[in-house]
């Protein structure tokens, strides 16, 4: 489990295909300080498990992970490349304050940046909204974009045809994270809130659960 605050921006060392998976090397100093074999990093927003500590070329720490089919087609790791800027955060220790949200680092897709407003002292995102992950975003709740723990500032109305929601990031959120150099086109992993999810969850089995109920329609009393 994560909390969504980013502790530091880590680079991608080395991209290995492995059939239709892909094995990366990250050079993170402060996250691999502590990590041991089996150690569960966040990387952009997607729980990765460490299978190698090393170091880079030019000396820096650095972890390796396998990353499965399923994580390539849902999130943006597969666009990575030697050189890529990626968030990276440690699982939180239980004597840790909760700072951000619960994040889990399971990735339910991906957004597309729309524009990038600047504000006096902030800058309001827009991002893409599928008609899948709509439903799980709320005015003001919790989003995790590429790792980053976030509070959704404004929604696109239901009946909008083009579903859309913001976020609006502090000067300390664009410079410690990669948020601060999208650009529109780029695209950031999604996770929604987990409450958000097992609420739709139990909503879908309820209805499918009540269609199911036979009907006493015409039964003789």
């Amino acid at each position: 489990m994560f909390t969504g605050l980013i502790e530091e921006v880590g680079e991608i060392v080395d991209v290995e295909p492995v059939g239709d998976s892909l094995r990366l090397t990250v050079a993170g100093p402060l996250v691999t300080s502590d990590a041991t074999h089996g150690a569960s990093i966040c990387v952009s927003g997607v729980c990765l498990t460490v299978v190698e500590l090393g170091a880079s070329a030019d000396g820096r720490a650095s972890f390796t992970a396998d990353v499965m089919q399923q994580s390539v087609r849902m999130s943006t790791l597969g666009e990575l490349r030697p050189g890529s800027a990626v968030n990276l955060e440690r699982a939180v220790r239980v004597d840790t304050r909760l700072g951000g949200h619960i994040v889990q680092g399971h990735v339910d897709g991906t957004a597309t940046l729309l524009s990038a407003t600047p504000r006096d002292a902030w800058r309001t995102l827009r991002f893409s909204l599928s008609p899948e992950l709509a439903p799980l975003l709320v005015d003001k709740g919790s989003v995790t974009l590429s790792g980053v723990s976030l509070t959704v500032s404004a929604i696109a109305a239901e009946q909008e045809p083009e579903q859309w929601f913001e976020v609006s990031l502090i000067p300390e959120t664009l410079g410690a994270t990669t948020l601060g150099t999208l650009q529109p086109g780029d695209r950031v992993n999604v996770e929604t809130d987990i409450l958000a999810r097992h609420v739709a969850r139990m909503l879908r089995l309820g209805a499918v659960s009540e269609a199911r109920l036979p009907t006493t329609e015409g039964t003789p009393s």
